[in-house]
């Protein structure tokens, strides 16, 4: 799971290259290898460190593991370095939290001890069993120089314990081994198990041998213990390897309540289940929506074409190898995802640290049914300082305003828009249907449209050399429908040279006649997380400004287009330092 540099090539040759491909793990190690020495002084600068994402105080970390809820505490484990700011040697670390928030850390859950994990500790979840104990579902790497991937577990040395700081791993390990049918090297990351018809069943993510087709290989078990694979899987699609698969029901459309994994049916509230998968080589988290039937051991997505066309995806940025699980608490599905560095290598070891946690999200059935809604936890507004706002300004095209008062390089802002007309909105090119990303990067921010570009920029400098663009831009289709892209270009947000820098987009799923669309962004010094339209869709970026640092990064509302547009309302709030697992 590496710093992506790659422009994405057609599908057909994404699954080329995906059958060709190693594993995620191997290929780091190969990046490692590949620094440049080269590392600009304003890369390594404290100010580039986030202020309130998830992180620990140094190393390298990547996928969020097993997130729970358990006897008063929010505990997430994630995968870590303990030994440097690149991925290797990595163990199961863990952190607590009262408010997913403000973080504790704790001493490592997981590291290689046993013969079936010696080699390594990838991912995997945890499951609540019928006795309210927490089991570990992980993945182990058994022999040296060969990514033979086998499932085990492990369980607390004290269930009283609430903050769970030791684990053991039971003589009965690996409960799960690739037998004949499964590629022994992509055979990964268990789920949060469920129980349904006197059986616990799980899946683990896997690629078909000798084929393209990814699956969400379904075991089953009695006693969680003795885990027997079933004679299909659970759902398989032509993709490529399908790492890190999450599975869980959701309640009525539009119904915020979350559901618990285990539950299923109309008699426990459930509409329908989600299935996602992360695919190694586009480096995005994708999802569909459909029907599970637990007799049959089947689930069919709601749109037969959405594991390859018109996908969802949970964000359209820089957000992967994601992980939900259910908030008994608040009765809610949290959202966790792993977003990495877009610098290079050699700036990770300058640095110090690589990798943070996107802010935990909340996330339901849209009313429409069709997808999924998200938002940051209500808990985060507990760091929100004083407010400024700003309401009914109109930006002529071609026109921007700074918004003053506050210190807007870690910060939190909401703005509703309202378009004054959608007569010159752009005509559509049904080309890009499925690729918001290329519109994007051919319609950016400083390309001048119709209906914007409009939006906001960001972590930018007092010349404006540097900026983050977080904007729409409305489109009309042949039967003049609009059609909203929601799009982050970052192609100006530093003068520092050879940076990755890609625009990101996705399209918003939003009644727009009435001219009114909203925009939230969390940007927190080199990261930028917004949602659009409420939460219809989520882009994060990794931004390095070299000026637009601390104090000199400066907030902006623009608007490139040729039609007014209104800010109705926009509230900005200095976001404060929570606890951060001791940095």
């Amino acid at each position: 799971m590496g710093n992506p540099k790659w422009v994405l090539a057609p599908w057909a040759v994404l699954l080329l290259l995906q059958l060709a491909s190693a594993s995620h793990h191997a290929r780091l190690s190969l990046e490692t290898e590949a620094a440049s020495p080269s590392v600009p002084a304003s890369i390594v600068s404290p100010l580039l460190r986030t202020g309130y994402h998830f992180q620990p105080p140094m190393n390298w970390i990547n996928d969020p593991n097993g997130p729970l809820y358990y006897k008063g505490w929010y505990h997430l484990f994630y995968q870590y370095n303990p030994k440097g700011a690149v991925w290797g040697n990595i163990i199961w670390a863990h952190s607590v939290s009262r408010d997913l928030i403000n973080w504790i850390a704790l001493e490592p859950a997981i590291s290689p001890t046993i013969p079936t994990d010696q080699y390594g500790v990838w991912s995997g979840s945890t499951t609540i069993l019928h006795d309210g104990t927490p089991a570990i579902l992980y993945t182990g790497i058994d022999r040296p120089s060969v990514n033979y991937q086998i499932q085990n577990i492990a369980l607390p040395k004290n269930a009283s314990d609430p903050l769970l700081r030791e684990w053991y791993k039971p003589g009965y390990n690996p409960i799960a081994v690739p037998v004949e049918g499964i590629n022994a090297t992509q055979f990964r990351d268990p789920t949060t198990a469920w129980f349904a018809g006197r059986h616990w069943r799980m899946l683990v993510g896997g690629l078909r041998p000798g084929t393209l087709r990814g699956e969400a290989i379904l075991y089953r078990s009695r006693d969680f213990k003795h885990w027997v694979r079933a004679k299909h899987p659970l759902h398989s699609a032509l993709t490529g390897m399908w790492e890190c698969p999450d599975f869980f029901p959701v309640g009525k459309a539009g119904v915020e309540k979350g559901l618990d994994t285990s539950e299923y049916g109309a008699a426990a509230g459930v509409e329908k289940h989600v299935l996602k998968n992360s695919l190694d080589l586009t480096r995005y988290d994708y999802y569909t929506i459909g029907t599970y039937d637990n007799v049959k051991e089947r689930y069919v997505p709601d749109n037969p074409t959405g594991d390859v066309y018109q996908r969802l995806q949970y964000d359209y940025g820089n957000f992967y190898a994601s992980k939900t699980f259910f908030d008994p608490v608040k009765q809610r599905r949290i959202l966790l995802g792993w977003a990495n560095e877009s610098d290079s290598v050699a700036h990770d070891k300058a640095k110090g640290w690589a990798g943070i946690q996107a802010i935990p999200r909340k996330i339901w059935l849209d009313p429409s049914g069709k997808q999924l809604v998200q938002w940051p936890v209500e808990e985060l507004e507990k760091l929100r300082g004083k407010p400024v706002n700003v309401g009914d300004k109109v930006v002529k095209p071609g026109q921007h305003f700074e918004v003053t008062g506050l210190q807007s390089y870690q910060s939190d802002v909401e703005v509703s828009f309202e378009v004054s007309s959608l007569d010159k909105a752009e005509p559509f090119d049904p080309a890009y249907s499925n690729d918001a990303q290329k519109l994007c990067g051919i319609k950016g921010a400083d390309v001048k449209g119709g209906v914007g570009p409009f939006g906001l920029w960001v972590l930018s400098s007092a010349d404006l050399a540097e900026k983050t663009a977080v904007f729409f831009r409305v489109f009309k289709d042949g039967y003049g429908k609009p059609i909203v892209l929601m799009c982050s270009d970052p192609t100006k947000s530093s003068l520092t040279p050879d940076l990755y820098k890609p625009t990101f987009a996705g399209f918003v799923d939003t009644d727009i006649s009435s001219g009114k669309i909203s925009l939230r962004s969390l940007i927190d010094r080199s990261v930028v997380e917004s949602f659009g339209a409420g939460g219809k869709t989520c882009i994060l970026s990794r931004v390095y400004p070299s000026m637009a640092l601390g104090k000199d990064a400066h907030l902006h509302v623009f608007n490139n287009g040729e039609t007014d547009i209104k800010v109705s309302k926009l509230t900005a709030w200095e976001m404060k330092r929570p606890l951060m697992n001791g940095a």
